[in-house]
């Protein structure tokens, strides 16, 4: 890993379901870049998103994966760390033999990912698993969340950011639409 490269912070968003929270723009004031762990819901969260900071994204099952337009996975690099970026990681709370599979050869420092909604920081093997929870409508009894990436001198922290249960007024949508590709890097 390349130490020398300066500090970066990254947003971390999932399961947004069509809802930008507004708020969204004060958490991620600053970052490098966005990642989307899928669930997009409406191509506009991406629109929005992209008005803050690049926005790197994959799609999930609300967006009907590659028929989003959004690949299902993504790995990127960013100050010397490889980031691979997944929707579903686990089935019925335990990583899936296909993410375990696709996590030893893909080998990445982190893995975001999303799809449960449930906000995790966990380790397997080398990588850290980072899920964000959701920043759409509340759904069940879970917190509504978003996070943040700082990597520093070859080290990467991941930061859980609770969200407010509501938004306000006007910035949910009722989508039964699935998203399009807008035009997301």
């Amino acid at each position: 890993m390349d130490r020398s490269i300066a500090r970066q912070c990254i947003g971390v968003i999932a399961d947004t379901h069509g809802l930008f929270d507004p708020s969204i723009v004060e958490h991620f004031a600053g970052v490098t870049a966005i990642l989307h762990a899928g669930d997009i819901g409406d191509s506009d969260v991406i629109r929005q998103l992209q008005q803050i900071a690049p926005v790197f994204a994959v799609s999930g099952n609300v967006d009907d994966f590659e028929q989003s337009g959004y690949p299902r996975v993504r790995v990127i690099r960013r100050a010397g760390v490889t980031i691979a970026i997944r929707h579903i990681l686990h089935g019925r709370g335990q990583l899936t033999d296909e993410a375990r599979q696709w996590l030893d050869s893909t080998q990445p420092h982190i893995c975001v990912f999303g799809h449960s909604h449930r906000p995790a920081i966990e380790q397997y093997g080398g990588t850290i698993l980072f899920n964000p929870g959701s920043a759409g409508p509340r759904r069940f009894s879970l917190p509504r969340g978003v996070g943040v990436l700082t990597i520093a001198e070859g080290r990467i922290t991941p930061q859980l950011i609770r969200l407010e249960d509501s938004v306000g007024s006007g910035t949910t949508k009722d989508r039964t639409s699935r998203s399009k590709k807008g035009a997301s890097t």
